[in-house]
């Protein structure tokens, strides 16, 4: 009994590494393809250990206009990279996060990490 429950961890294990490592995968070509269109890229992710965490991807032309944007939201790692066709077009000094995630504070907090410039 003691050897089975061994193998059922060690293969809970194994597929919790391959099913994040398909995610991150998928994650790696959506940031890819958003780093070929904009001239820089912000990435903002939430905190939150029991609830889902949110992975926002902004990619600005050379006005300061988001050129195209993806969110990855969820609590396991069957989450997929979403666009976000309402953010483009809009410039910087437009995104807030306030009025564009009114209800979502979690979607508020990426927002904001994304566009805000890093030291």
């Amino acid at each position: 009994m003691t050897t089975l429950l061994i193998t059922l961890a060690a293969l809970a294990w194994l597929g919790q590494i391959v099913l994040g490592g398909w995610q991150i995968h998928r994650f790696n070509r959506a940031y890819d393809a958003l780093c070929r269109q904009g001239a820089t890229v912000g990435v903002g992710r939430s905190a939150g250990r029991f609830k889902a965490r949110v992975v926002l991807a902004l990619a600005f032309d050379r006005h300061e206009r988001v050129c195209d944007a993806f969110m990855l939201r969820g609590l396991t790692v069957f989450a997929r990279p979403r666009r976000l066709p309402a953010l483009i077009g809009l410039h910087i000094s437009r995104l807030n996060p306030d009025v564009i995630f009114p209800k979502d504070r979690t979607c508020q907090t990426a927002l904001l990490l994304a566009i805000k410039p890093k030291t």
